[in-house]
């Protein structure tokens, strides 16, 4: 059986990690984080990531606002309350969670961001620095994934890794960082002959939101397998983008469905505001 990766407890530790840092900061400096998260509508998983995120900027001691709009809102009222939160130095980071209203642009409320307080690490800016290798806000989920290929001590260099999935979120920024750490990196996508490209990876990084696509005796043996997805099967179960049990049967080490990869994402959202408080990118 492969060895489970514990994102909760990985996270945890970026967790008390930020809060030290945190608290040497006000210390030292006078200086809180500040997070300021727009939400727009009422969609009900972005009301939970919302409050998620909210709850830990509060544990770490960060200042934090959230900003609840209409789902009629113009984009007009939308980018006018973006530039304010640009304008304001107590907030360090911006979050806009989506998704947004279809009448309104998310690309362009996105770009609109400070690309310095941009904690989700997507605003094109930041997207170019990570594909040039330079210093910038990394994508929160990636950046939590290569957290977690430390904590197991996989080392990327030298290894073939496969990244299942070309999103902007999540594949694209996942295999430029793999690339940065010396990887040699595949992406795949639909158009892809999934078991032969999956059969060849030391490391599989999976985010599609199919659930279980990627079979478990496609796995090579001793790979590390990091599985995104989070979909929810009729039956109510959770489930990932991986053959769970099949997988673990050959994989080395693996992430669960919950409790791998999904609680990185918020542990690294704090992590990256701690950064842009500091400027220390």
């Amino acid at each position: 059986m492969a060895q489970l990766i514990d994102g909760k407890a990985v996270a945890a530790r970026v967790r008390a990690e930020v809060k030290a840092e945190a608290e040497r900061l006000k210390a030292e400096r006078g200086l809180v984080p500040g997070l300021a998260v727009v939400r727009v509508g009422e969609d009900p998983a972005s009301k939970i990531y919302v409050t998620g995120k909210k709850k830990a900027a509060q544990e770490l001691g960060f200042n934090s606002w959230e900003h609840h709009l209409d789902a009629s809102i113009s984009q007009a009222e939308l980018l006018a309350l973006i530039l304010g939160l640009n304008a304001d130095s107590a907030i360090h980071g911006i979050l806009v969670q989506l998704p947004l209203p279809k009448h309104i642009d998310a690309e362009l409320i996105i770009s609109a961001v400070s690309p310095e307080k941009d904690v989700d690490g997507f605003h094109p800016m930041n997207a170019g620095l990570l594909s040039l290798g330079k210093p910038g806000l990394r994508p929160c989920t990636p950046f939590g994934v290569m957290r977690l290929l430390e904590e197991v001590k996989c080392e990327p260099s030298g290894k073939r890794a496969v990244v299942v999935g070309r999103s902007n979120i999540v594949g694209k920024p996942m295999a430029l960082m793999l690339l940065q750490a010396d990887a040699t990196v595949t992406i795949c996508h639909r158009k892809s002959d999934l078991p032969r490209e999956v059969g060849l990876a030391d490391i599989l990084v999976v985010a599609t939101g199919v659930p279980e696509l990627i079979k478990g005796e496609w796995i090579k043996p001793g790979a590390v397998v990091i599985d995104v997805g989070q979909n929810r099967k009729t039956d109510g179960k959770l489930v990932g983008d991986v053959e769970f049990q099949a997988a673990s049967q050959r994989a080395s080490a693996i992430t669960p469905v919950p409790g791998g990869v999904g609680p990185m994402t918020i542990a690294m959202l704090m992590r990256n505001t701690l950064t842009a408080a500091t400027g220390g990118v």
